[in-house]
């Protein structure tokens, strides 16, 4: 009532038009949240009664390049976007060669506090001078707990994929600090539409060798 109110006060044709403008944005952030919110409602209701299936990996270290940032939880995505674009671009123009998939480190600060570091970062065969924000890294091995069904779509609703896995990983009691693991199998780089992007997910475990 109080933006309709300003509007019929308006003194002129322009600022009628800002008013109008500025709530319009307004109602359009809300649409994208509320699909946001259908389209978690809907993973959900398609998701099978146990959850993703489990399996167990060991990751080895490889030498990438990458770029690596404190970031708020709300920005993730957007920060995401842009990091992966420029590795990309980065690897395009100078002819590396990737040995695996992109994929992203977040630590788990950035669910319990909503801010913590993330890396995205592309494998390389071999050494590649750092430029602007990227910067040469050594990704570590780890042993995961992957979800053999991976996360389809966009990355606004894998909080559930990563529920399972963290489910799993208390219900086992096998779950270990460190960052969780991402692997972009098709990525908004290879595909179009984000409802086609598949993500593989890892959570930080203890495997004995026995």
């Amino acid at each position: 009532m109080a933006d309709v109110r300003a509007v019929l006060a308006a003194a002129d044709v322009s600022t009628r038009n800002e008013l109008i403008s500025a709530h319009l944005a307004r109602l359009e952030d809300r649409l994208v949240q509320a699909q946001s919110a259908v389209e978690s409602l809907r993973e959900l209701l398609s998701r099978s009664a146990h959850g993703s299936a489990i399996e167990y990996r060991t990751v080895r270290e490889q030498p990438a390049i990458g770029i690596r940032e404190a970031v708020d939880r709300r920005d993730v995505v957007s920060w995401w976007q842009g990091a992966l674009g420029e590795l990309h671009g980065f690897v395009t123009a100078r002819g590396v060669r990737r040995t695996g998939p992109m994929g992203g480190l977040f630590a788990s600060e950035l669910l319990e506090d909503e801010r913590g570091e993330a890396l995205v970062f592309v494998p390389v065969d071999g050494a590649a001078r750092p430029v602007g924000r990227i910067e040469a890294v050594v990704v570590p091995g780890a042993e995961l707990a992957v979800a053999v069904a991976v996360h389809h779509g966009p990355l606004q609703t894998i909080d559930l994929t990563y529920g399972d896995l963290g489910v799993h990983a208390a219900r086992h009691e096998i779950g270990v600090d460190g960052p969780l693991r991402e692997f972009y199998l098709r990525s908004g780089l290879d595909v179009a539409g984000e409802h086609d992007w598949v993500t593989e997910v890892g959570w930080p475990i203890f495997r004995s060798n026995g």
